[in-house]
């Protein structure tokens, strides 16, 4: 990380130079601990200097009172942002990514983007933590560190799963059923550890069943496959990509305060019926063949029945048949 002048060229009058903290040759920057949209243009006086261009309007001052920051702003980050423009017109979201990778398709979204380890010092009043925990190597300090980038309002909220809740024999679970005992699963073991630090700081947690969409979920690995060994009476929970976009964006702008919700389609499904109802829709190029385990885990039939009363909430998708337009 080095400095380099910035200058401003609308006003020839300006004599100062301005100095930024820049990342990589991407066009977002930190300066004075704000991020700037900047363009960045080959010095003629020297191979080695860059000289940047700032639009003085997108320099973000102080942070706003419906001002959002995603950790992890993926596809279900992405949407959630969508919609919270579409709530909170002209409010600022920032997103936080573990590499500069997609760093310009984010400008272009108008998510500011920083990276995780940045010297951030802005506190924001909404906060979503949306990244899973495959790429952490410490996942429940990860959502601490998100967690004192909030500033007590409005909402700290961590997209977490279905996985912690204790049962496997395709029974009954709503948001108030048992969870998994710390020490049985390594896997529960780290959600269970994320959402503590969460609720310790007044967040909110909501527990999100099996994301799909057209092109992603279990359902696109399965077809993929073709044939998979695991036992097709085991009972899935599916919620779509943007209905657990809207879901996020109902808590937040609830402002809700150290809760445990539950995101799904209140509509579970077995293994098998997911996959016919792919080979039934007719909108995949190829047909799936079959499941062939016997003595795996059964799963689970959420409910969250409660989640949607007190948020009035209602998903756009209320099944996977209903996604695809055919009928069970």
């Amino acid at each position: 990380m080095g400095s380099v002048p910035c200058v401003n060229h609308s006003s020839r009058a300006l004599t100062h130079y301005l100095f930024v903290e820049y990342l990589s040759s991407k066009n977002s920057v930190f300066f004075n601990n704000r991020i700037c949209t900047v363009k960045f243009r080959p010095s003629s006086s020297s191979s080695m200097a860059t000289s940047l261009q700032v639009n003085a309007s997108s320099t973000v001052g102080l942070v706003g009172e419906n001002d959002l920051m995603i950790v992890g702003p993926g596809v279900l980050g992405r949407l959630v942002a969508d919609q919270w423009r579409q709530e909170h017109p002209g409010c600022q979201i920032y997103g936080q990514t573990v590499t500069t990778d997609h760093h310009e398709e984010l400008i272009e979204m108008g998510i500011n983007p920083c990276v995780k380890g940045s010297e951030v010092t802005q506190r924001f009043p909404y906060v979503i933590f949306c990244a899973p925990p495959s790429r952490s190597s410490d996942y429940p300090g990860d959502v601490r560190l998100a967690a004192m980038s909030w500033n007590g309002e409005g909402s700290f909220l961590f997209t977490s799963s279905s996985a912690p809740f204790d049962c496997n024999d395709n029974g009954p679970c709503d948001e108030d059923s048992p969870i998994v005992p710390i020490g049985r699963s390594p896997k529960t073991d780290i959600l269970l550890k994320a959402e503590k630090v969460v609720l310790e700081f007044g967040g909110c947690v909501v527990r999100m069943a099996g994301l799909y969409k057209a092109d992603r979920g279990a359902h696109t690995y399965w077809l993929r496959k073709g044939t998979v060994e695991v036992r097709p009476d085991h009972i899935l929970n599916l919620i779509h990509y943007e209905d657990a976009a809207s879901l996020s964006v109902s808590i937040l702008k609830k402002k809700l305060h150290g809760r445990i919700l539950m995101g799904c389609d209140n509509h579970p499904v077995s293994r098998q019926e997911v996959m016919d109802l792919v080979n039934k829709s007719g909108k995949f190029g190829k047909k799936f063949e079959g499941f062939t385990g016997t003595t795996d885990p059964l799963g689970k039939r959420l409910s969250n029945s409660k989640t949607r009363q007190e948020l009035e909430w209602e998903p756009k998708y209320p099944s996977f048949a209903h996604f695809l337009g055919v009928s069970e």
